[in-house]
């Protein structure tokens, strides 16, 4: 396990940024821009967002205003990137339950998430798609 972020390993550090990430989309989606840098790229559904605010406009204008992420898995790996520094890849499994929809919707999440001088992490790339079928 590589060691990242004040010792914790990158799935401690994947599993903490999953519970925050899907807390706050199911509770307070506006506060996701924190997440993300003026380098940071989303791939919606096909649709490739670039910079905080776009990336935070599309996740506040989605067709719905209620909802709760119920996680099935977590995967993570450490990441190297030019100058070592320790990025973390980040893959997500779970369903979306939608407020008033019978059935929950099947998803699949990425997340390369890239450390910051002070120790914390932000979402350099990000891609998720529903899963149909």
């Amino acid at each position: 396990m590589a060691e990242t972020n004040k010792g914790r390993s990158e799935e401690e550090v994947a599993r903490a940024f999953v519970n925050h990430y899907y807390h706050l989309f199911d509770n307070d989606r506006s506060s996701l821009s924190t997440l993300y840098n003026p380098s940071s790229l989303l791939t919606f559904e096909g649709q490739k967002i670039y910079g905080v605010e776009d990336i935070s406009n599309k996740l506040k204008q989605l067709p719905f205003d209620q909802c709760r992420h119920l996680i099935s898995t977590v995967d993570s790996q450490p990441s190297s990137m030019a100058g070592g520094c320790g990025g973390i890849l980040v893959f997500v499994s779970g369903s979306i339950q939608l407020h008033g929809e019978d059935r929950p919707l099947r998803f699949s999440q990425t997340f390369h998430l890239v450390p910051l001088l002070q120790g914390s992490f932000f979402v350099q790339n990000e891609m998720f798609r529903l899963n149909y079928g």
